[in-house]
């Protein structure tokens, strides 16, 4: 299969990655760390990396353009790039990194979203992974806008799920708490009781590559490690 992941360079993206490609599938992905750099030399052709944020709509456009000429259509698109806010009340949160997550997390899957799927929706077939979060169907103290940018992950996820034709699936996914960068943001040393992103990412890969066309609009979470 040939599988488009966002925001590819750490974390649950690099452990998905890493995963499929030991089970022999094409990853085509995307991030703005240096890291990239280091995943291309790693894992060359026929896997791509492009070092990309996905807020920056002309170059997502231009990316999607390049990877549906070299591969066509992907048969699972992973949108997996965001960010979390540093935890703290809402009103103390500077506009700027309030835009920033509300951007990345639903803006930024927005743009992928626009050059990725007409040529799968033309196809007919494949499937629209949103990372969506536990805070994406419950609230905690001090990631306001985190909840903010997941809840509207999952609304509009769904709402996407409702315009697909059918032999298409979109599913908001909750990955779960897994001891991430992102969480140890929230938790601190505390996330260190969690699984790792590559334990996760073994079940969590599999999971994925099991939904199917039944599973369109579904709020689902990948099953504890």
């Amino acid at each position: 299969m040939n599988i488009v992941i966002t925001g590819v360079t750490r974390g649950l993206g690099r452990a998905l990655a890493e995963w499929y490609i030991a089970h022999g599938h094409t990853v085509i992905g995307c991030g703005r760390s240096a890291e990239i750099l280091n995943l291309r030399f790693t894992y060359p052709a026929p896997h791509d990396f492009t070092a990309l944020d996905v807020m920056e709509e002309n170059r997502v456009a231009l990316w999607a353009e390049k990877v549906s000429a070299r591969y066509g259509a992907p048969d699972i698109l992973i949108n997996n790039a965001g960010l979390m806010n540093t935890p703290a009340p809402i009103w103390t949160v500077p506009a700027a990194e309030f835009n920033r997550v509300i951007d990345v997390n639903i803006k930024g899957v927005a743009n992928v979203l626009r050059y990725f799927l007409p040529a799968m929706v033309a196809r007919q077939t494949g499937i629209i992974i949103n990372l969506s979060s536990g805070w994406g169907r419950s609230t905690s103290p001090g990631v306001a806008p985190y909840c903010a940018s997941k809840y509207a992950i999952e609304g509009l996820t769904q709402a996407l799920a409702e315009e697909l034709p059918a032999g298409m699936a979109a599913v908001p996914l909750n990955p779960g708490i897994i001891d991430t960068d992102m969480l140890r943001l929230a938790w601190g040393a505390a996330a260190g009781s969690h699984p790792k992103a590559e334990a996760w990412a073994k079940i969590a890969a599999p999971f994925i590559l099991g939904l199917t066309a039944r599973n369109n609009g579904q709020s689902l979470s990948v099953p504890d490690c």
